[in-house]
């Protein structure tokens, strides 16, 4: 666990608490940061992320679930971009990490990068495996699951199963929180760049169904 403590050793030393201060309050103090900015954070992640400083899968794994074990906001975002460089080597079985950083440490900002990056990547990989793993994700109580099922189609243009996104669309619809909405609508809208009428007709057919803001997004670049 020499690279992880490396990684928190050189995040550490460049701590600024007055950062770090606003930045736990925009996260609703939800976690702790070292207080470093994002043009910061890249270059001190870099070392670390070139291939030749890279560990094994295996231990990568076993680093990102110590890194997300820490209290400190920098060092998951870290874990994810450091098991993204692993994109190229996907095996069936990282679904359950996948699913462990989703459900660990949840807030918009990394779920949302997993959900695209590293679940995106995974299933186009392993189709046969979307339908029984987000269906699980859909069905269960973690809002975190509901909203990656959603997104992980997120940059899948002409690849889209729309009639899963449909499908699981109007599952969520009568949802009330605001993550599972704003993910409606994301993903329509994203989608709208591809197919357009699609998208408007879909929003047109279930316009009783989906809320306001599912609606206002999906059709933000349309009107």
């Amino acid at each position: 666990m020499n690279y992880a403590q490396q990684v928190i050793d050189t995040l550490s030393a460049h701590a600024a608490p007055e950062v770090a201060q606003g930045q736990a309050a925009y996260m609703k103090n939800k976690f702790q940061f070292f207080g470093l900015k994002a043009p910061q954070r890249r270059i001190l992640y870099n070392p670390f992320l070139k291939k030749t400083a890279l560990p094994n899968k295996l231990e990568a794994i076993k680093i990102a679930k110590l890194l997300y074990a820490k209290p400190e906001r920098e060092l998951h975002y870290f874990a994810m971009e450091l098991m993204y460089q692993f994109r190229k080597n996907s095996e069936i079985t990282d679904s359950e990490w996948i699913e462990f950083l989703i459900t660990h440490n949840s807030w918009w900002d990394t779920v949302d990068y997993i959900a695209d990056k590293l679940a995106g990547n995974y299933f186009i990989n392993f189709p046969e495996q979307i339908e029984p793993i987000t269906k699980k994700w859909i069905m269960s109580n973690d809002i975190w699951l509901k909203r990656s099922a959603l997104l992980f189609q997120l940059k899948y243009k002409e690849k889209t199963k729309v009639d899963l996104l449909s499908d699981y669309i109007l599952k969520l619809s009568s949802e009330k929180e605001f993550f599972i909405r704003k993910a409606i609508g994301w993903i329509l809208r994203e989608y709208s760049a591809t197919n357009p009428e699609w998208v408007k007709n879909f929003v047109a057919k279930n316009e009783d169904k989906l809320s306001d803001l599912s609606k206002k997004e999906a059709l933000r670049n349309l009107n």
